[in-house]
């Protein structure tokens, strides 16, 4: 059963890896938005004040809905820039009275303020692409047999991090997503899915599908529009619809509160219900 103080703190979402060009922002953004659908007050923090893909994806949607005079689930965002960490623990907390989730996306590097968040994390969401060149920022493997031989330091922060964690009752969901996913021979994809099952197996995260390779994703950008904004897609493709179902799963699969499997999500103006 949960305490009051955990019913009233909301639930921190942290998108993580220090390697770019994973589909961070993409997925953080989706999230933000399926939940802003299902009714929850969902608040978005930028820990990348250069790039700030993540705000700057959210602002194109506050205009999108200015020009075309409509009305959208979203979040509210802001990016986190020029401070120490006090003052990110403050703006954590006065941005999160009220919200049911706060969402942080991080810079694709080491960075202080990301390591910060990781550790706070109730779900920690790593994504990846499908090679082992985005597997070395988890562990490192013999080049010969593809056996794990040992953890990244990325991997002993977070290992360490739930450690302390679960000595005070709090579990931090660990989640490694398989972004981008493409059709590779089948002695490589089997010695990566074996490296990740025995990787998952000595440090304790989930390994989940995320979502391919789509020119979709770039396409919406600008318009700050998502997959679950059907009514404003204008016709959509075979494609659009498979990787709304990759979504649906993917959200199923972070197993958050109040989001129920599958995801039943709410029209912008909450005239019907629609399923992913």
């Amino acid at each position: 059963m949960q305490t009051e103080a955990e019913k009233t703190t909301p639930h921190i979402i942290v998108f993580a890896n220090e390697k770019g060009g994973t589909g961070k922002s993409t997925t953080a953004v989706h999230i933000a938005v399926a939940l802003s659908y299902l009714g929850h007050k969902v608040v978005a923090i930028d820990l990348d004040p250069r790039q700030r893909t993540f705000y700057r994806y959210l602002e194109n949607r506050d205009e999108t809905m200015r020009r075309r005079n409509v009305r959208l689930p979203t979040a509210s965002y802001s990016v986190f820039e020029n401070g120490n960490i006090s003052d990110l623990d403050a703006v954590m907390a006065e941005k999160g009275e009220g919200a049911d989730f706060i969402l942080f996306d991080t810079p694709g590097r080491d960075d202080e303020f990301a390591r910060h968040v990781a550790v706070k994390a109730h779900t920690l969401v790593t994504p990846i692409n499908d090679s082992f060149v985005d597997f070395d920022l988890i562990g490192q493997v013999e080049p010969e047999t593809f056996k794990v031989k040992r953890l990244s330091f990325y991997a002993e922060l977070i290992w360490e991090a739930r450690r302390t964690r679960a000595k005070t009752g709090r579990e931090m969901d660990w989640v490694v997503l398989r972004n981008r996913t493409q059709k590779q021979d089948a002695r490589n994809q089997k010695r990566l899915d074996g490296a990740l099952t025995e990787l998952s197996k000595r440090v304790g995260f989930r390994v989940v599908p995320g979502l391919s390779e789509r020119v979709i994703f770039r396409e919406l950008f600008p318009s700050g529009l998502t997959l679950l904004d059907k009514g404003h897609l204008g016709n959509l493709g075979t494609s659009h619809v498979l990787a709304r179902q990759e979504l649906r799963a993917m959200l199923s699969s972070f197993y958050l509160p109040g989001v129920k499997k599958p995801a039943t999500l709410r029209g912008a103006k909450g005239a019907k219900e629609l399923t992913l």
